[in-house]
């Protein structure tokens, strides 16, 4: 499941779209946080519902951080509107503004027939000044930041029932290896997916997920933690070779997601020596995975006990330092990986 945080961050972003679509608005937005998704949901739910198609013209203006001072966004937000209730002014890739904090001294007393919306992509405004104390006090502060890697089946599973589908532990766990933390990108595919998908479906498995948005199961790197759990030599190898021949193979990548699943392999195998019968819910919440997975972890701890997992942990360490082009001659990034991957076979 997703973090607190991020649950408290989708609950209240949820509010707000609701809210705009309701025709509620505050006087000012802050949307800001390294993980874009949640701010530019506000911000387009802002643009879609505070105006009707007529009154954009004279009553909408959009501008750039990099094209434009305090003094220039000030002006426009003092405007009062033309033949409508309000107006909106939205100020994107704000953090590009060399005067953002200047926009404080409108932020503490902002008109109520002005909507300003201030999005940073990828940045956050310094909680300790005046522009940040000021937005909280008198209008709507978002911050957005990214989910853990082990947090986004989790995401990806609620994102779905939030659209009355269900989807498949196995399906949100292909889905997310393929966006890896890019909650746009998930969003995206889904839209595609859902255009795809028979009418009056309830449900989305691995095959839709392998048809429609273009990853096979057959050669992940999910796959691949899988038959490494198992210790099927021949498939692992296999999908090693597969995975290293296509051309968005990293090797930094391939090896962040081996450190995560055997570092989750060392973190069961903790609990195990505390209570060697932990209950099947507890088990999976310590993990970060669905339930129906532990079952490839029960197999994992017993392929590779503690000492054996920290070799692999070990080993993952020095092709993580290979993998960014440390001490591999004219290896092959692929090749590389099926050399690992013979050496954890052999652990």
């Amino acid at each position: 499941m997703a973090g607190k945080g991020y649950i408290e961050t989708e609950r209240q972003c949820r509010n707000l779209v609701e809210d705009a679509k309701n025709g509620i608005f505050k006087p000012v937005y802050l949307l800001m946080g390294a993980e874009p998704y949640y701010p530019d949901l506000v911000c387009d739910a802002i643009l879609s519902h505070a105006l009707q198609e007529w009154e954009r013209d004279f009553n909408e203006t959009v501008c750039y951080g990099a094209d434009v001072d305090a003094d220039t966004v000030i002006t426009a937000a003092r405007r009062f509107p033309m033949m409508a209730e309000r107006q909106v002014v939205v100020v994107k890739e704000a953090q590009a503004m060399k005067s953002l904090e200047e926009l404080a001294v409108y932020c503490q007393n902002p008109l109520d027939s002005t909507i300003l919306v201030l999005l940073m992509r990828g940045a956050s405004a310094d909680k300790r000044k005046a522009l940040y104390k000021s937005v909280l006090k008198n209008g709507v502060v978002v911050e957005s930041n990214p989910l853990k890697d082990y947090e986004m089946a989790g995401w990806i599973v609620s994102y779905y029932s939030d659209r009355g589908l269900r989807i498949d532990p196995e399906a949100a766990a292909l889905l997310g290896e393929f966006a890896g933390t890019d909650l746009s990108k998930i969003a995206v595919e889904t839209d595609k997916l859902l255009k795809n998908l028979p009418e009056g479906s309830a449900s989305v498995t691995v095959e839709d997920i392998e048809s429609n948005v273009g990853i096979s199961r057959q050669f992940s790197i999910f796959e691949l933690t899988r038959e490494l759990s198992y210790k099927n030599a021949g498939k692992a190898l296999r999908i090693a070779a597969h995975i290293g021949e296509t051309p968005r193979f990293a090797m930094p990548m391939a090896v962040s997601a081996l450190f995560l699943h055997f570092y989750r392999i060392l973190k069961y195998e903790a609990l195990l020596m505390k209570d060697p019968r932990p209950a099947a819910d507890l088990k999976a919440r310590i993990l970060g995975v669905s339930p129906y997975f532990m079952r490839e972890y029960d197999a994992a701890v017993a392929a590779y006990p503690m000492k054996k997992c920290m070799a692999v942990i070990s080993l993952l360490n020095d092709y993580d330092f290979k993998g960014k082009g440390g001490e591999t001659g004219e290896t092959e990034p692929g090749d590389l990986l099926v050399e690992l991957i013979t050496k954890i076979l052999n652990i």
